[in-house]
């Protein structure tokens, strides 16, 4: 039996461990919690007492609370926690290396979650130690906390990096900085309704959640969206000239990823394609005229939600058409090279996108299609009158498929699947 080895690192002085713990990124540092007491207590907060006369606190009260974190920025450069008691309010405050601060929110009473509304602006001065502040996460903000955190926000002049999660209760959310902000992630705040954004060199935005409103205001440095609506549509209600406008607004993005459901898709993860959500995504791609990579994974493990159902009035850009009309009106892609269809079955309504998107994709280097098995087939569009032979084709390697609507073949040879598509030509 060995000899167990003794915890060396453990039995360090409390200051050394806690500079080893500063050249970890924070969510690292603070998992080291859980290897032992010594690490645990490394994370007992600092509590802060500050019960005042009034509820909810004024706003003169949330300026000595402003100042409390102050000296929370300018304390040591080691991670560690602080919990603020304000009335029936907690806030543990988990501070960063990197000029990094978490804050998360709790009520000491079981309390109904009031609605509320969220406006975020930075003013022309603040504190000067907030100027150190690159990242802010704020979790589970209750209405209690709106105007705290509206006060602190607007201190937060340098601020790069936001991200809000979990908050219960916020309706509507109105975000307007100037030319620092450049990733901001919104996540699982099931009551949003209406999101506003002004950042004029934004360049990352991530939002997961049910579908809400989403007005993009001087974001004209956006490289990549991502809109996991995996909700669904929550309690709000679908209005289709609200999506188009926000897709329209994204047109110019780099990197687009939007659940299924609702174009039905781009950078497309769905459990299965259908006829509808195949046309969807033709339609989509009248307003995406520069696209140069497409793809579309078939995933079962995802969960369906459903299109729901609107009217759509006559003078609208359409999204949602029978598959003649969109196969007349569909634009053609002059930039799009790549196209992968990963977990497809060689079905009907696969097909018939890929012959739309073959006939359409005049500078198309690449279409491959990778099967559940993990088996790579590159694909060509063959002429009718070049009919492959039988000999010559249907073996394991090459494959020959007539189109749906019989006028030409679908050329599939096999490829050994690496995890990364090549660009191989196809075999004369």
């Amino acid at each position: 039996m060995e000899e167990e080895r003794p915890d060396l690192i453990s039995s360090l002085p409390f200051e050394i461990i806690r500079r080893i713990l500063s050249f970890l990124p924070l969510e690292e540092a603070v998992r080291t919690s859980s290897l032992s007491t010594v690490w645990k207590n490394l994370w007992t907060p600092f509590q802060v007492d500050m019960d005042f006369d009034t509820n909810p606190i004024t706003s003169h009260e949330n300026c000595e609370v402003i100042q409390v974190i102050s000296t929370i920025l300018r304390s040591y450069d080691s991670p560690e926690v602080w919990k603020l008691c304000l009335n029936d309010l907690i806030v543990l405050a988990t501070k960063g290396p990197e000029n990094e601060i978490h804050f998360e929110f709790s009520k000491r009473q079981k309390m109904i979650t009031g609605k509320f509304q969220l406006k975020l602006k930075q003013t022309c001065q603040g504190l000067a130690s907030f100027s150190i502040l690159k990242t802010l996460h704020l979790r589970s903000i209750p209405h209690l906390a709106k105007d705290l955190v509206s006060a602190l926000f607007s201190n937060c002049q340098l601020l790069e990096s936001l991200k809000l999660d979990k908050c219960g209760g916020l309706e509507s959310l109105d975000i307007e900085v100037g030319n620092c902000l450049q990733s901001l992630m919104v996540v699982d705040c099931p009551d949003i309704v209406h999101i506003t954004i002004s950042a004029p060199i934004l360049k990352s935005f991530w939002y997961q959640g049910v579908l809400p409103q989403i007005e993009l205001i001087n974001t004209f440095n956006l490289i990549n969206v991502m809109l996991n609506l995996k909700d669904g549509l929550g309690h709000n209600e679908f209005d289709c000239e609200e999506v188009l406008l926000l897709l329209a607004s994204l047109k110019e993005v780099e990197i687009l990823t939007i659940s299924g459901w609702l174009l039905e898709e781009l950078r497309w993860i769905d459990s299965l394609i259908n006829s509808a959500k195949r046309d969807s995504l033709a339609c989509f791609l009248n307003i995406a005229p520069f696209l140069e990579r497409l793809f579309i994974k078939i995933d079962q493990s995802q969960s369906s939600v459903p299109c729901p159902y609107f009217h759509q009035h006559w003078h609208e850009p359409h999204m949602w058409m029978d598959f003649a009309t969109v196969k007349s009106n569909t634009s053609q892609l002059d930039h799009l090279k790549i196209v992968t269809f990963l977990g497809f079955s060689i079905k009907e309504d696969q097909l018939l996108l890929m012959e739309l998107l073959l006939k359409k994709a005049i500078m198309l280097n690449s279409m491959s299609v990778i099967l559940p098995t993990n088996r790579l087939w590159r694909v060509v569009k063959i002429p009718l009158q070049d009919q492959p032979k039988q000999a010559s084709w249907n073996h394991q390697k090459q494959i020959a498929v007539l189109s749906p609507n019989k006028d030409c073949f679908f050329g599939f040879t096999e490829e050994i699947y690496s995890g990364q598509c090549s660009t191989n030509a196809w075999p004369s």
